[in-house]
């Protein structure tokens, strides 16, 4: 898909010559019928096909990022249990269905469930393409009409069904049920599966193909509970030619890996305006470059919850009171004391106009709230002892996170060149990029105190010095990789009471090159299911996959919403907005109809428990 991409970009701006169109998707079909012209042509046919995938684009609309836009599907990471965002997620007692959230994404999806109509039904009489590719075509659009539709039934559990292409005076259905939408989802993807001319598997383009379909169907019969069913299409995507990346796990989200074997199908994205993503922007720090002078802003960051979940390299379970035996005897807010850094190197002070200084303030006001916690802090050897909880433990934590005390290969602007930082708290100067003599890694333009502490993330941002503009990175968005349809297997499995089997499976996510964790131990099948979810929670980081998880696991509610939780330090301080409230007149497991859309089409029906 990339090399069409780049193909089509040349194409769409010789059209847009003739047209005066300013954006590629001014030519693609959207919610209304294509113009007469629309796919009589190979190269309009080529155009149409990628204007869906371009759909996948920034599929998750947040309103607490800033100023509220659409992102990647890191996006959704903000809403499960091992993401956050520096303001408080959508979802508070406040939220109804007029919340742009629930719009926003019920137009996007049906965005691209209308351009996938438009091109299943018009390619095969109006395209001069040879059957041959009428056929893969067809079969790609059914594919992402059949993602689409998968994306809208596990938020809003039963949709309006659209299969042809419609005007938006025609969009009158009410909601089919939930089940409806799953079966018509799972025909999609079997006629994909039974096309010829559709390929096993596309390392090249990254379009879809069967062992998508295979994957894709097999998630919809997780989500229906057909185990059995889930298995054997989770067995077919090995042999379409998918596998686990035989690099290591770090380089697997790098741009020159995206085409690798483990990436079933990916959000696909270049370099340049419209066409890349934003994780840079959103989940980098100031220490991250991001074109020139540009850099991240860290607004998603990973929960204390999920680092506190990856294990120690020999599958013992990691516990704060092994590191620090007093952790739990003073309030969450207070253990900042544990986490600042030494002011003294070998009994001499560091830079004491800085480091002291900023020591001293934070101990000082943690004092005036917390009498006699200042008698924790260690001038020297308060670092040492936190260093301690992040040693020995799973590899993908410290590939994934940035945590308290390690370094990030980041840069600084003056002079521009790459820069080793170390990620300390409090830093000891505040507000300037250019002021890194202590090197401290910046999270953003504000002091590193108490208030943007926060563990940041690793995956997916750029390191060094990087000219690359931040709000179009070229690195290509997993959707489904082999490691989700391993998991996914063996939670398949265990439901089916093939346990051993199922434990491999596991093993072969855990036993990966630069992961080797040893195999999974379990006492029984319950006792293995929840190995499996946490063995989900900690691969998938930052990638959008968690919150989908707990919303079918339905365990949702309680590794979100449990007492006490919010936008949390390293220590587990809520520190960005207030905590987080399961509203009472609404279940957070089933989306809303849009009020909007209500209004403007009388046949849908209002959510039950939500207020219109």
């Amino acid at each position: 898909m990339k090399k069409i991409l780049y193909t089509l970009t040349g194409a769409a701006l010789s059209l847009c010559l003739f047209t005066g169109c300013t954006d590629l998707l001014d030519t693609l079909p959207t919610n209304k019928p294509a113009a007469s012209t629309m796919w009589t042509t190979e190269n309009l046919t080529d155009m149409g096909i990628s204007g869906i995938y371009a759909n996948l684009r920034n599929m998750c609309y947040n309103t607490n990022n800033g100023n509220g836009e659409a992102v990647g599907f890191y996006g959704f990471e903000a809403y499960g249990m091992s993401g956050q965002m520096v303001r408080n997620v959508t979802f508070t007692s406040g939220v109804s269905s007029s919340s742009g959230l629930f719009s926003n994404t019920w137009k996007k999806m049906y965005e691209g469930i209308h351009r996938a109509n438009d091109a299943i039904v018009n390619i095969p009489v109006k395209s001069p393409v040879s059957n041959e590719k009428k056929g893969r075509l067809v079969a790609e659009a059914r594919f992402l009409r059949a993602f689409h539709y998968y994306m809208l039934n596990q938020l809003f559990k039963g949709v309006p069904y659209y299969d042809a292409p419609i005007t938006i005076e025609e969009a009158t259905k009410g909601q089919e049920t939930e089940e409806f939408i799953w079966n018509k989802v799972i025909e999609d993807l079997t006629a994909c599966i039974a096309e010829p001319n559709l390929p096993n598997n596309d390392f090249k383009e990254g379009r879809a193909t069967k062992g998508a379909a295979y994957a894709l169907r097999g998630k919809v019969y997780m989500c229906t509970k057909e185990y059995a069913k889930a298995a054997d299409d989770f067995a077919k995507v090995g042999e379409c030619g998918y596998k686990l990346f035989q690099g290591g796990y770090k380089e697997l989200f790098l741009e020159k890996n995206e085409r690798c074997e483990e990436m079933i199908f990916s959000v696909q994205n270049i370099a340049l305006t419209g066409y890349g993503n934003k994780v840079q922007r959103f989940c980098g720090t100031n220490s991250a470059s991001g074109g020139g002078t540009t850099v991240g802003w860290n607004d998603y960051m990973a929960t204390p919850d999920i680092v506190d979940l990856y294990e120690y390299g020999d599958g013992t379970t990691f516990d704060w009171k092994d590191i620090i035996p007093e952790y739990y005897d003073i309030p969450v807010k207070a253990r900042e004391v544990f986490f600042l850094r030494d002011i003294k190197k070998d009994g001499k002070e560091i830079s004491a106009e800085k480091v002291t200084t900023a020591v001293k303030d934070r101990l000082t006001a943690l004092e005036a709230i917390h009498k006699g916690v200042s008698a924790y802090y260690l001038e020297e050897g308060n670092e040492a002892r936190i260093r301690k909880a992040y040693e020995g433990r799973d590899p993908r934590l410290g590939m994934n996170v940035i945590t308290p005390y390690s370094t990030f290969r980041g840069w600084r602007n003056t002079p521009a060149e790459e820069f080793v930082s170390t990620y300390r708290i409090p830093t000891g100067k505040d507000s300037s990029r250019e002021d890194r003599e202590l090197g401290d890694l910046w999270p953003n333009n504000a002091n590193l105190n108490s208030n943007n502490s926060y563990y940041f993330h690793r995956k997916f941002v750029w390191e060094g010095y990087n000219t690359v503009q931040r709000d179009y990175g070229p690195t290509d968005e997993p959707i489904i990789r082999y490691a989700d349809v391993l998991l996914a297997w063996a939670e398949a499995l265990i439901e089916l009471d093939k346990l051993s089997e199922a434990a491999d499976k596991v093993n072969m996510v855990r036993g990966r090159k630069s992961v080797d964790m040893p195999d999974v131990v379990y006492s029984g099948q319950a006792d293995l299911r929840e190995k499996v979810r946490d063995e989900r929670r900690r691969e998938f980081v930052n990638e959008g996959v968690n919150f989908f998880d707990e919303m079918r696991w339905g365990t949702f509610k309680e590794k979100k919403f449990y007492d006490g939780n919010g936008a949390k330090s390293v220590w587990g301080a809520i520190i960005g907005g207030t905590a987080y409230v399961w509203p009472t007149t609404a279940d957070l497991n089933v989306w809303p109809v849009p009020v909007d859309e209500v209004g403007r089409n009388s046949n849908l029906t209002k959510t039950p428990g939500w207020a219109y």
